[in-house]
């Protein structure tokens, strides 16, 4: 069966229910290895083309043209819609709930095209973290992803992958990302890459529409899809620029340019945890006064350091991650509320910023207010239990209740005269959305996003700039900044194989809308981080205590510098991003045919040049 419209031509093959498209001077083929199917619970699959009855029509609507197909088993059916749209010329591909239910973890369709040109030219590109690029002869094998390439996490910061071949592509942007995510199958040395848009169930019910949405370009590179990644950001109301979210907080201003100090008051980390030190049990309790606090700030300021957000670990009294959400009152220990008053003072006195590090997804079972009822539930009634973080057994909290505990703690903390200038809310930007089957808190994945904003709003609403751990777009109309958003590599030890080659695809198309902190480690293989920074128009780690050891990029990979040096290398990436924090980054582009050199355009002309061989940069 075929559909022409305009220069795009959509064909069905019905006996292996593989598409075929021809757009843009191009023919994109599904590859003949897939077979669209559900993933049962029970480990068996559910092929689309073993249903009882298979039928395939023409549909024809006011806005465009395609192929309607019917697929129906005893017990359960669903339809698949492949269509044309008239204005632009992009295949839509919707998955449309019919009757009766069907016990299956994930649904593979549209399926991958065939990618099979061994070349450098040919690559793919995917939103992982900061953005990724694999090309065709990459070297290393990539199967895994992180949270298995989930939408709205950091497998996936913007629902979208594409790929490249000798400058013809495509991009599949997913307009239903909550319960949907992405694989991929790239074998060592190539010579393909394939990937695989997936969905998942919507608490174990397939109830709604699915839908991806594709793009195809005839004279493109990742920075072309990016930018049609961004009107569609515009197009759909995401994309809210640090000049809007300024006018509505004047201290946005204040955070740009700021350098980023990240300190922690108390760690206690139980025995029950996987970061308990039986050899060395000292180590496992840990606590400096927010006086200590206080004089390093003072120091921060006489040696010059303009601007400063501290970012303030552990300050609660039970230690950092633990008892979650029951973290008051401010450490006894450490000062109480009298020293964390004294240290946001003294903060304000500089002219500095101070944050809270706060957490409202992991439920700790030894909480004062812990119930298990108010933990997520699986359909099933169980409940994730683990002991990885210091607090040790925990489950992870509904977020229906999120909002309500982060009122309760926040009216508690300013009660007390601490002046928040910003605050941070764990996880919520970096782990996957979460569902919740218990009767009197239901949840869908979708649900749980908003009720994450909705925490963010409150703090808009109480003069508080929000951040998270890292920079999902879903949340974009809402945070100002993030604790980082780094390439891939940067979250392995120092020398583990790559993924592939780190490219900006997150700041091509959200750069002018978050600040995004960047560290400055000079690492064991030669690279300078501060390069990364630069490149990247970002914000500046002047100093970075890490949580946990050899986690989350906090790896002991280099010897102690002198605080005066760290304070002349921030300055350089402060004074670049006050320049261009609100600006587009228009382009990047790799020098000489090697990875080592890397230009980054931003809208008001300033170009930043950095050579990761010989730790050189320069901005014009």
């Amino acid at each position: 069966m075929q559909i022409n419209v305009g220069a795009v031509k959509l064909e069905l093959n019905k006996e292996n229910l593989l598409y075929t498209i021809e757009a843009a001077g191009h023919i994109w083929q599904q590859d003949e290895s897939f077979c669209p199917h559900f993933c049962l619970k029970d480990g068996g699959k559910l092929v689309f083309r073993g249903a009882d009855v298979i039928r395939h029509e023409y549909k024809k609507s006011g806005v465009g043209e395609g192929i309607l197909s019917h697929f129906e088993w005893d017990f359960f059916s669903i339809e698949t819609l492949a269509w044309i749209e008239y204005v632009t010329e992009e295949v839509h591909f919707e998955l449309i709930p019919g009757e009766g239910e069907l016990p299956f973890t994930q649904v593979y369709w549209p399926g991958c095209f065939s990618f099979e040109k061994k070349s450098r030219a040919a690559y793919t590109v995917m939103p992982v973290l900061q953005g990724l690029l694999i090309p065709n002869t990459w070297e290393n094998e990539v199967r895994k992803l992180p949270f298995d390439g989930q939408f709205c996490s950091s497998g996936a910061y913007m629902p979208w992958f594409g790929q490249v071949e000798e400058g013809r592509g495509y991009m599949a942007i997913c307009e239903t990302p909550w319960d949907a995510g992405y694989s991929i199958d790239h074998p060592a040395g190539g010579p393909y890459t394939h990937v695989y848009p997936y969905f998942l169930p919507s608490l174990g019910k397939f109830s709604y529409r699915r839908s991806l949405r594709y793009v195809f370009l005839k004279k493109c590179d990742y920075n072309d899809l990016c930018k049609v990644y961004r009107s569609y950001a515009i197009e759909t109301g995401l994309l809210t620029t640090l000049k809007e979210k300024a006018a509505r907080n004047p201290l946005v201003d204040e955070l740009i340019g700021a350098v980023i100090v990240h300190k922690g008051i108390k760690t206690h980390v139980s025995p029950d945890s996987v970061f308990y030190d039986r050899e060395q049990p000292e180590k496992n309790d840990v606590l400096i006064p927010f006086s200590a606090r206080t004089r390093e700030i003072l120091h921060y300021h006489q040696k010059g350091v303009k601007k400063l957000y501290l970012h303030l670990d552990g300050w609660g009294a039970p230690g950092y991650d633990n008892q979650h959400p029951d973290y008051l009152p401010a450490c006894p220990e450490a000062g109480g509320w009298e020293g964390l008053k004294e240290l946001s003072d003294a903060i304000q006195d500089c002219g500095y910023l101070l944050g809270l590090h706060d957490q409202y997804r992991d439920y700790y079972t030894d909480a004062a207010t812990y119930d298990r009822e108010y933990a997520l539930h699986g359909a099933d009634g169980t409940v994730f239990e683990m002991s990885r973080w210091a607090g040790g057994r925990q489950n992870y909290l509904c977020a229906t209740q999120a909002p309500y505990y982060v009122k309760r703690n926040f009216e508690e903390v300013l009660s007390h005269g601490i002046r928040l200038q910003a605050s941070y809310l764990d996880v919520f930007t970096c782990n996957e959305p979460d569902e919740c089957a218990h009767p009197q808190h239901r949840m869908t994945r979708k649900e749980c996003l908003e009720y994450r904003s909705a925490c963010f709003s409150y703090l808009w609403s109480k003069g508080i700039l929000p951040s998270s751990e890292e920079c999902g777009d879903w949340a974009m109309r809402e945070l100002v900044f993030c604790h980082y958003g780094p390439y891939d590599f940067m979250l392995q030890k120092p020398g583990s194989p790559r993924r592939g080659v780190p490219v900006p695809l997150f700041n091509l198309v959200y750069h002018d809308c978050m600040i995004l902190p960047w560290f400055m480690d000079r690492q064991p293989e030669g690279e300078d981080d501060m390069l990364y920074a630069l490149l990247n128009g970002g914000a500046a780690y002047l100093d970075r205590d890490g949580a946990y050891p050899d986690t989350d990029g906090a790896f002991d990979s280099e010897a102690e510098r002198k605080l005066s040096e760290e304070i002349e290398r921030c300055a350089v990436v402060s004074g670049l991003q006050e320049r261009v924090a609100k600006c587009e980054m228009v382009r990047h582009e790799f020098l000489d045919g090697g990875y080592d050199r890397q230009r980054t355009l931003f809208s008001d002309g300033t170009t930043v040049t950095i050579d990761l061989k010989t730790g050189k940069y320069e901005i014009r």
